[in-house]
């Protein structure tokens, strides 16, 4: 079953305001460390290239075991439950992209608490990608780095389970990644005047408010509110195609 991938695209684009948090001290490291753009750019995107590919590694296998246990459980009921707590992350993502509700934390809190625990494994590995000199450490360092717990991409996550198959789940965090991307280049390229800019708060509720937008509309359509919304809302919803 596939997922629309627009919205995905959409909230990522978004929300890549977290990623300022939590990849912009690594990726304005690649940029400090280069001496000319050409080799900035080329670690900055081997960097999201690597980051990229760990998200479709996790919607795959998300989706992978969704579709192993469909036989197991009443799969409507399943989805349609799965659909209602997707958008409903995506509205806890809208409301702590504003400030306005910090609930995500605890999510983002128990992943440290499993990364801590990956520490001694991943230290060693760490300390042969730094200071990242290649391209090809940065697409290690990137890989690495997209199984940092954050919030956003777990909600997402939910998404591509709801695709039931381990392909449409890896293109669900494909189009995450894609709407992520303009925002950590940007930060590679540019560093602080991105980070400047996306630290006013008008520029933090706005994304906010389109995140929660897009939750909403969802809710909206797992209730049944097919009869009074526009079809084309369809194409902004988490919804099957």
């Amino acid at each position: 079953m596939a997922v629309q991938l627009l919205p995905v695209f959409l909230v990522g684009l978004a929300g890549s305001i977290h990623c300022v948090g939590m990849c912009g001290g690594i990726v304005g490291a690649l940029s400090s460390s280069a001496s000319k753009p050409a080799t900035t750019l080329k670690r900055v995107l081997a960097y999201n290239t690597g980051r990229i590919a760990s998200y479709m590694l996790a919607g795959a296998i998300a989706g992978g075991l969704a579709g192993g246990a469909q036989s197991l459980a009443d799969l409507a009921g399943v989805q349609l439950g799965f659909y209602w707590l997707a958008n409903l992350m995506l509205v806890a993502l809208g409301l702590h992209l504003m400030n306005a509700w910090r609930g995500l934390a605890w999510l983002e809190q128990g992943g440290r608490l499993l990364w801590q625990r990956a520490q001694p494994v991943i230290a060693p590995w760490m300390k042969t990608l730094l200071p990242v000199q290649k391209p090809q450490q940065a697409l290690a360092l990137g890989a690495l780095w997209g199984w940092l717990p954050c919030g956003m991409v777990y909600s997402v996550l939910l998404t591509a389970m709801l695709s039931g198959d381990a392909f449409d789940g890896a293109a669900v965090m494909l189009a995450f990644g894609l709407g992520t991307l303009p925002m950590l280049v940007g930060l590679g390229l540019i560093g602080a005047r991105v980070q400047r800019a996306m630290r006013r708060p008008l520029v933090r509720i706005a994304c906010g408010v389109a995140v929660l937008g897009f939750g909403l509309l969802g809710l909206l359509r797992a209730g049944g509110g097919d009869g009074i919304t526009p079809e084309w809302i369809t194409i902004l919803c988490l919804t099957p195609h």
